[in-house]
């Protein structure tokens, strides 16, 4: 009976509290741990299986889109919008230039660029033969361009040139004139945008380019350079005739011309060339002329004037070195192009 009574009171003085205290606190957070850790080490270990599977499937897929997009554009050269704007935010090349990258991005822009206006403007259909020979046309030309583009992004790293946000904007500034006046922004990029099929962001990327590399062709054409210290101090003698000073330079390599404008409204495009003749007294010669345009230097005088119009007589000397440098680079086989684009 003793032992009964001992053996139940020894199961209740072990059996542990009902109440939580500060006293048994303790005790009960040992006791709620001891019970959930043998559910610690299965969770870890599927936390771990799952980390891994995730790690796995992303690089699968990493590497399915990589090969798939390889595909798409260096064997079908896929020039969808797209695409283009895959390139974008990828910068993968398309060609290489003396260890310069060439970005897809840039061939592309160019190349729906052109597809844009035979389409809309001209209404060539693209799936004729005659449509297919103009698309290889503008390929092509768009890859050439770019490559350019790029050579001159890497002569003017070398030569320490850039174009300014202020350069750009004078310059689209004055592609904003005409013979109404001023046209607005809004205007202006709406015809961009129906001609090129370029936001104004595409437009501004693609003008600075085209400034960078007028800016790199003057200052590496030292045989220009040379050729317009040579008429300018021709021009100072008196009487100075312009067709003698360029037969007197027929010989040099750089090919300088002669010309007549003609009657030209003062506001044509040409480089800026009517606009300095319009500033001049008949006879007159203005300064060397940068060409807008990126051709050369002209000599203009005046001969003839109206309210309206102009004619005057100019010396060209083209520059020649980035093109002969560029064509160089290609015959020697430092210009690599990534896609095969046929030939016409």
């Amino acid at each position: 009976m003793n032992k009964k009574i001992l053996s139940k009171l020894r199961i209740r003085k072990e059996a542990p509290p009902s109440r939580i205290t500060s006293d048994t606190i303790a005790e009960h957070r040992q006791r709620i741990l001891a019970g959930g850790r043998r559910f610690k080490y299965p969770v870890q270990y599927a936390r771990h299986r799952l980390v891994i599977n995730a790690i796995i499937i992303s690089v699968v897929a990493i590497i399915v889109v990589g090969v798939v997009g390889w595909i798409q554009l260096y064997k079908a050269q896929n020039t969808s919008t797209f695409m283009y704007r895959v390139t974008e935010v990828l910068p993968v090349p398309v060609a290489s230039v003396e260890g310069q990258q060439v970005p897809y991005s840039d061939y592309l822009m160019k190349y729906l660029s052109s597809v844009h206006y035979l389409q809309e403007k001209e209404q060539v259909d693209l799936t004729t033969s005659d449509g297919k020979r103009q698309v290889t046309y503008v390929k092509q030309q768009a890859m050439q361009d770019s490559i350019a583009d790029a050579y001159a992004v890497k002569l003017a790293g070398q030569l320490h040139l850039s174009i300014s946000d202020s350069e750009l904007q004078n310059f689209l500034a004055e592609q904003r004139q005409s013979s109404d006046g001023v046209v607005s922004e809004q205007t202006y990029d709406a015809v961009i945008l129906d001609y090129y099929g370029w936001s104004p962001a595409e437009y501004q990327y693609a003008t600075k380019e085209r400034l960078l590399l007028q800016k790199v062709s003057f200052a590496i054409d030292t045989n220009a350079t040379s050729l317009v210290n040579n008429v300018s101090a021709q021009l100072k003698q008196p009487n100075a005739n312009f067709q003698t000073i360029v037969s007197g330079l027929s010989s040099n390599p750089a090919k300088v011309s002669y010309g007549v404008s003609g009657l030209v409204p003062k506001t044509n495009e040409d480089g800026g060339l009517a606009a300095a003749a319009s500033t001049l007294t008949k006879g007159e010669i203005a300064p060397v002329i940068k060409s807008t345009t990126g051709d050369g230097y002209y000599f203009v005088r005046l001969l003839d004037s109206n309210s309206t119009q102009v004619n005057y007589e100019y010396i060209e000397i083209p520059l020649t070195t980035f093109t002969n440098q560029l064509a160089q680079l290609t015959k020697d086989g430092k210009v690599h192009q990534y896609i095969t684009i046929a030939k016409d």
